[in-house]
């Protein structure tokens, strides 16, 4: 799996649990908790097939406390980018289509950019 070898090969994923894994032949489902080295966690849910793809990519700091989390629950009509948005501190704002791969990339820039 794909997803897996990404999370090996990051020096910021400290662990990860496969909590849910299907496949099918034109799809899949995937949930997974991943930690951090700095002790935040990510929830990470995706399904797709090839008339739909549904995601939730939640990051949480140790204290449980939401530090952003990328989707495309369609309930944010007044976004320009419906459905897909993000949730910060500062609120609901436009994103972009996003994979795990780049959620991934985004926090460990971020993990880095703290650690220095």
């Amino acid at each position: 799996m794909e997803i897996l070898k990404l999370l090996d090969r990051s020096n910021r994923v400290k662990s990860y649990e496969i909590q849910d894994n299907k496949r099918w032949p034109d799809g899949f489902y995937y949930r997974l908790r991943v930690v951090f080295t700095d002790e935040s966690v990510l929830f990470a849910r995706e399904y797709f097939d090839p008339d739909e793809r549904h995601y939730a990519f939640h990051w949480q700091n140790k204290e449980n406390r939401m530090i952003t989390r990328w989707d495309n629950a369609p309930h944010h009509h007044d976004i320009s980018t419906f459905p897909h948005h993000k949730h910060s501190n500062e609120g609901i704002s436009e994103s972009t289509e996003i994979s795990l791969h780049e959620v991934i990339e985004i926090i460990g820039k971020t993990l880095h950019i703290l650690e220095t």
